[in-house]
């Protein structure tokens, strides 16, 4: 369908309590859909692999291959035909959804000099432009319905910006501006909008599998990679709780009434939160410079003439 607004559609009668869940094959959006469904919702579990990762739902809820309640769409959120495709089977399956969830995204590891254009374009057409692409073709149902609530997953890296995951901080910032700006857009229809930073979880996204590694581990940044990626490591063991824990602080966000809502879910998260509200830029830049073992300002420089 097309994404331009639309006044005229001819929306199904509503299915109490649906939500549509991106990126529902693995991960934090696995773990929400298994969840949702088990509390009652009717979960439209979007995902690019659909026969395999609706297959493993199933198998994980119970649910029987004709259940109404669990509904796989194909969703590719790089293919515009995609999303226009996957809009229109949501809205023949449930009309307008009460709850949209933009979990699904990519990940990268690498400094800005390191990390190419591609890897760039990739990661905001996954995570920014393919999620807004697909609210434009969903957000004239849920107008015309007057209800509902779009949850943004966000991570700590859209809090600051972290060292070695710029693409990754830079679309999660931008997610998180995206959310605020539509939430004073939409709230006067009944919806409203949603942002989760997330903690660290134990999924395939904080491992070598679920990372796009633009790495160089012997140029000028060896230095920075050997040490951040062993702090790094020892960090994610330590925090990393199950992508459980998530889904019970999403399945609370989709039961919220006000306009707009930005919380934490994860004691790292909410203790980041807490920490960048209070502390200034520079203490915060030092902070995590030393947390990760980056050498101090002008550690590097090649101070030999000519």
């Amino acid at each position: 369908m097309p994404a331009d607004y639309r006044d005229d559609l001819t929306i199904p009668a509503p299915v109490t309590r649906s939500v549509v869940i991106t990126g529902a094959s693995r991960g934090l959006g696995f773990a929400s859909a298994r969840r949702l469904y088990r509390e009652g919702w009717t979960v439209i579990a979007a995902m690019r692999s659909l026969d395999p990762g609706l297959d493993e739902l199933r198998r994980a809820t119970g649910a029987a291959n004709n259940d109404d309640r669990l509904i796989g769409v194909q969703l590719d959120l790089t293919d515009r035909a995609s999303i226009d495709a996957a809009a229109e089977a949501i809205i023949a399956a449930v009309g307008a959804p009460y709850g949209l969830v933009h979990n699904a995204g990519i990940s990268a590891a690498g400094m800005v000099e390191e990390t190419p254009i591609d890897l760039w374009e990739r990661m905001f057409t996954t995570n920014i432009f393919g999620p807004v692409a697909l609210t434009r073709a969903l957000l004239p149902s849920m107008r015309a319905a007057g209800r509902g609530r779009i949850v943004l997953v966000s991570s700590e890296s859209g809090v600051r910006g972290m060292p070695a995951t710029a693409p990754y901080s830079a679309v999660k910032g931008a997610l998180e501006r995206w959310g605020e700006s539509m939430a004073g857009e939409v709230s006067p229809f009944g919806i409203g909008v949603t942002i989760l930073v997330a903690g660290t979880y134990d999924t395939e996204i904080i491992t070598d599998a679920g990372t796009t590694d633009s790495r160089d581990l012997t140029g000028p940044y060896a230095r920075h990679h050997r040490t951040m990626d062993k702090r790094g490591r020892y960090a994610m063991k330590l925090a990393a709780r199950s992508p459980d824990r998530f889904a019970a602080g999403l399945a609370k966000a989709l039961d919220a009434n006000a306009p707009f809502v930005r919380r934490p879910v994860g004691p790292d998260a909410r203790m980041l939160l807490l920490a960048n509200k209070i502390m200034p830029s520079v203490v915060m830049h030092h902070m995590i410079r030393a947390m990760m073992g980056i050498p101090r300002f002008g550690a590097l420089r090649d101070n030999r003439s000519d």
